[in-house]
């Protein structure tokens, strides 16, 4: 049965100015959703406050996770139940390498296995195990985002290029084994190359298991992805949805069309 993420008319502010004024969207396991608009539009906004970014105060509406209610939930209960944001501007963290920094996310999102009965002798055997096995994996993952090794033992981000810090989202994603993610323009700041291994990586993860929200400006990440759904955002709503059509429609025709007939239509 897919997880359901549902989005019910939310409405959001930030330091008292409304930004999403009645969002709702429906996103399940095995679909790719993409979200499209113009700057300011609020799509950042919606992927911070589905997070829970305290910056972003929820006024209105609902957001439910597998029937449960997220907006009570603090970040990590969000991640534990399967959520993940991919950050537009992952953030450096000093004297924190990113092996050492992935393997306590890997740990925190798992919670504490039950030790009832177990000698300190076996526990130590069973961490070993899991740590040996997480090494592997992490080598595993950054080959698939053609990230040389020597990155897991640097602090995190700090002297990494805008596409390596994006990288390594991916890599943290891949990890996590989120059901649902948020990745709020991860194309940004990519050559076509990065562009292409950060697609073909979410990709692999695509299955009736996973579900993401793509945010992006442009039809370059599309163009690997192929979502199955396209909406687009002006005014902190989504005013038009489709499928991969309205990609190449946005991209030859640009928004400006759009945002005037939602000015004509009178939505406010």
């Amino acid at each position: 049965m897919a997880s359901v993420l549902e989005i019910k008319n939310l409405q959001v502010s930030v330091e008292g100015k409304e930004i999403l004024k009645g969002l709702s969207l429906t996103v399940k396991t095995g679909e790719i959703h993409s979200i499209m608009g113009p700057n300011g539009s609020g799509k950042s906004t919606l992927a911070l406050a589905l997070m829970g970014h305290p910056k972003y105060e929820v006024t209105d509406g609902e957001v439910l996770f597998k029937g449960q209610n997220v907006l009570e939930m603090e970040p990590d209960e969000r991640a534990r139940l399967g959520l993940f944001l991919a950050f537009q501007y992952p953030l450096e963290i000093q004297g924190v390498p990113m092996g050492r920094f992935l393997w306590a996310a890997k740990k925190a999102n798992l919670g504490q296995p039950e030790t009832n009965g177990t000698s300190t002798a076996e526990k130590k055997k069973a961490d070993a195990k899991a740590l040996g096995q997480f090494r592997k994996d992490l080598k595993e993952k950054m080959n698939l985002l053609k990230m040389d090794e020597t990155f897991s033992q640097r602090y995190l981000n700090v002297g990494f290029s805008g596409g390596e810090k994006k990288r390594a989202e991916i890599v943290q994603m891949h990890l996590l084994k989120p059901e649902i993610a948020i990745m709020d323009e991860t194309d940004s700041g990519l050559d076509i190359d990065s562009v292409r291994i950060v697609a073909e990586a979410v990709n692999t993860l695509r299955g009736q298991n996973f579900g993401a929200l793509v945010i992006t400006h442009y039809q370059r990440i599309l163009n690997f992805l192929k979502p199955d759904y396209v909406h687009v955002m002006v005014d902190g709503r989504i005013v038009r949805s489709g499928d991969e059509k309205l990609v190449h429609e946005l991209e030859a025709k640009g928004y400006d069309w759009l945002v005037n007939e939602v000015k004509t239509q009178g939505v406010k």
